[in-house]
């Protein structure tokens, strides 16, 4: 080990900053899209607003905040990724503390709906993807772990807060407090985030001296037309489709379904609204945990099998919620329990194996359109559990829905990688075999 390798790993790393500011970016944007959890009963109260009608602004937010993600990679390579956040916190700032003043449909489709959703989408997971491909050679699932659980932590921090400021003082400043909370992250990303390692004269965190990688990697042309050149190569692969697939139903089963109706749900079964905000932060904890833990085995375990474990569990879950609510003193704390050690554990294995197949210099851009399916899973949840509930009477179909869906999905997430490996051996097989000369 040379001299400098060793002063480097003898001093603080930079790239611990960038994590820090990172976990803060993503853990506000998760704030703000947990908020119209507790913001679905106000707005249909004072403004006689159908559910169906907020549930279609949460699936435009949805919508957009998936498919925003593969451009905002393109755009943070082309442009930097300071400059793509600064300008999508501050959108995200004005479209939320606008929200007051809204009094029409169309308003909330604007703002919460088009603005929110796509400044959410270009501080999404995809942030913190890049962010760990460009700053770590080594703990690279443990740090995307950690970033992951930022969206747990969000539910955490904000949940029972606004839900607290909705009850007592209205959601109107509860919603300025969001606002609030998005403004102060601008100053500190001007300050604190940077680009590369390079841009401080240091290598990735864990980098040897020679391994042939650079983060200086720049991106050419239309930053869209590039996004667009992605998607046309993963349409072509067998495992982006499968990877994409789980994650449509990973959305489908935690933003659209749980993040979006688990509060209305609860108040259907008479469950005070502070109460049901206090048992999604409490999941939010559990996340935390089971995410980095997820992020940890990742680097360790074979992440197909993560996932199919994940996406079993999640499905038994969802199936047993409706007694789960119906027994509310002992069975939504289980519930609790076991959906938020699961809630965002698919994140890391998902983006170890979308690197390995298509290579850590396209993990942002191919990982973006992976979660445009995760979302346009979570809107076509959110828009038909507001349906199932308005006309039914209650969620039960839906969660029963998703349950299943899950249950398939950690079925077909072992053949992942399946034909990659067929294909090696066959080739393998195919090669002459010389002679054996006595």
């Amino acid at each position: 080990m040379s001299t400098k390798e060793q002063a480097d790993r003898g001093r603080f790393h930079y790239a611990w900053v960038v994590t820090g500011v990172t976990f803060l970016i993503l853990l506000t944007s998760a704030g703000v899209r947990a908020t119209p959890g507790v913001l679905i009963v106000p707005l249909e109260k004072e403004f006689g607003w159908s559910r169906v009608t907020i549930s279609m602004a949460i699936s435009i937010n949805l919508v957009l905040y998936g498919l925003i993600g593969p451009f905002a990679a393109a755009l943070m390579t082309r442009f930097g990724i300071r400059a793509v956040t600064l300008a999508s916190m501050s959108i995200l700032a004005i479209g939320v503390g606008l929200t007051p003043l809204m009094n029409a449909p169309w308003q909330l489709f604007l703002l919460w709906g088009l603005c929110v959703g796509t400044a959410t989408g270009m501080t999404a997971i995809v942030l913190g993807a890049t962010i760990v491909t460009r700053w770590f050679d080594e703990r690279r699932g443990l740090v995307l772990g950690v970033l992951s659980a930022s969206a747990a932590t969000g539910q955490m921090v904000f949940l029972p807060l606004l839900a607290s400021i909705v009850t007592r003082l209205g959601w109107r400043p509860a919603v300025l407090v969001v606002a609030g909370a998005t403004a102060l992250m601008v100053p500190l990303i001007a300050v604190l985030l940077r680009e590369r390692p390079s841009d401080l004269g240091l290598r990735r965190y864990g980098e040897k001296l020679d391994t042939g990688e650079s983060d200086t990697t720049t991106t050419g042309g239309n930053p869209f037309q590039v996004a667009i050149d992605a998607l046309r190569d993963g349409l072509r692969s067998r495992d982006f489709w499968l990877l994409a697939g789980s994650f449509f139903v990973c959305g489908a089963s935690t933003n659209g379904l749980i993040g979006t109706h688990l509060i209305p749900a609860c108040l259907d079964f008479g469950i005070p609204e502070v109460q049901a905000a206090s048992l999604l932060a409490a999941m939010g904890i559990f996340d935390l945990v089971g995410t980095t833990a997820s992020g940890w085995l990742s680097d360790r375990c074979d992440n197909r099998l993560l996932l199919s474990w994940y996406y079993g569990l999640r499905g038994l879950a969802l199936i047993v919620l409706p007694l789960c609510l119906s027994s509310a003193s002992w069975g939504l704390p289980i519930f609790a329990v076991i959906y938020g050690l699961d809630w965002i554990a698919t994140v890391p294995p998902t983006v170890r194996i979308t690197s390995d197949i298509f290579g850590k210099a396209r993990v942002g851009l191919m990982f973006g359109w992976i979660v445009a399916a995760h979302q346009l899973g979570a809107a076509t949840a959110a828009l038909m559990a507001g349906t199932i509930r308005s006309w039914t009477g209650d969620y039960e179909r839906a969660f029963l829905t998703s349950g299943g869906l899950c249950l398939i999905t950690a079925g077909f997430v072992l053949q992942i990688g399946v034909s990659r490996k067929e294909d090696a051996m066959r080739s393998s097989s195919e090669l002459p075999v010389e002679p054996v000369v006595a």
